[in-house]
């Protein structure tokens, strides 16, 4: 009995096949790809917010650190689908009032600053502790 033999041509229309799956797969679902990264940075930045020693202001009330988070996750969560990234969430969640559109401000060791530009240095600050631990992890292997 014969085995079955493969055409040489075979090989190479199965490869173009997967390379077909994976350009489909990049082309329709490219959040995907880079999700995990973005959900890790908006859970650093509730976590940033609600272990911070600020007090939050919105709408002219004054808020705790724990209380401002509660808020912004609660908003975040109901819009979740549309909040691709975490400058989306300080754009469209972190920095202002949905409802009056008055901006956010956090006041910190008597300094008062726009929630937007406080969130922003911290997600700075937090990408480049990440590039730093990911250097070094390639440096020990």
């Amino acid at each position: 009995m014969h085995g079955h033999k493969r055409l040489p041509n075979q090989n190479l229309c199965d490869e173009m096949k997967f390379l077909s799956l994976i350009i489909f797969l990049a082309l329709f679902f490219p959040g995907n790809f880079v999700v995990a990264a973005e959900n890790d940075e908006i859970e650093y930045l509730l976590s940033f917010i609600g272990s911070s020693d600020c007090i939050f202001i919105r709408n002219g009330g004054e808020y705790q650190a724990k209380e401002a988070r509660e808020h912004l996750e609660m908003k975040y969560n109901h819009v979740k689908r549309r909040i691709k990234t975490a400058e989306d969430f300080i754009d469209k969640i972190a920095s202002k009032s949905s409802l009056s559109g008055r901006q956010y401000e956090v006041r910190c060791d008597g300094i008062k600053l726009q929630t937007s530009q406080w969130l922003r240095e911290s997600l700075a600050a937090y990408r480049v502790s990440v590039e730093n631990q990911e250097k070094e992890k390639k440096t020990a292997e």
